[in-house]
């Protein structure tokens, strides 16, 4: 299957959608990988993967471990690997209904990033929660004109993000619906890379 993409040359940027990654993307790291464009430009892009579980550890096992005090019921959903760089420094990916003021980055219309203590204190309670969120350590960057050469050698398919994709809890299947979403099934895609 070809697909037609869009032309990056045209100072088109991918702030607010997904890559998909093609079969045979040749990193292990970005194997059906689902991300999230929070930012983009001419002179970089940061993305977080919305669909790597890092497993066995869930929100409330890292919330404990960083000492914020929960005084709700916080769901046992998976901490994701957000992407390679900066493992160790923790984003979350929220409905715009909660912000930290400069501190939130928005996204698009309903989503945003925050990357602060306070957001976890929200999410944990203490103050006006999201009311949908994932927490992410790391995340997936690119320089230059490199996000946009990886496009155009089919590395990575795009689609508008929405909240299932984003913040639903069936990782397994997040890549197969986000190629559902532009009429493409998995099962008909190839490692070959082609042009239109």
């Amino acid at each position: 299957m070809k697909v037609k993409f869009q032309n990056m040359d045209d100072g088109v940027f991918l702030s607010g959608q997904m890559l998909i990654a093609m079969p045979g993307i040749g990193d292990p790291r970005f194997e059906r990988a689902l991300v999230l464009i929070c930012a983009h430009d001419e002179s970089h892009a940061i993305g977080i993967a919305v669909n790597r579980p890092v497993e066995g550890l869930t929100v409330p096992d890292l919330l404990g471990r960083l000492e914020v005090r929960s005084t709700i019921q916080i769901p046992p959903d998976l901490v994701l690997l957000g992407g390679p760089v900066d493992r160790e420094r923790g984003f979350v990916l929220h409905t715009d209904d909660y912000t930290s003021g400069e501190n939130s980055l928005p996204i698009r219309e309903g989503i945003s990033l925050t990357a602060t203590r306070e957001v976890l204190e929200a999410m944990a309670g203490q103050s006006r929660p999201p009311r949908r969120s994932l927490l992410a350590l790391g995340y997936a960057g690119w320089g230059p004109g490199q996000l946009e050469r990886e496009i155009r050698e089919n590395v990575w398919l795009t689609c508008d993000a929405d909240e299932t994709l984003v913040f639903g809890g069936d990782h397994e299947q997040k890549w197969t619906k986000a190629l559902a979403k532009i009429g493409v099934d998995a099962r008909l895609l190839t490692t070959t890379a082609g042009r239109a």
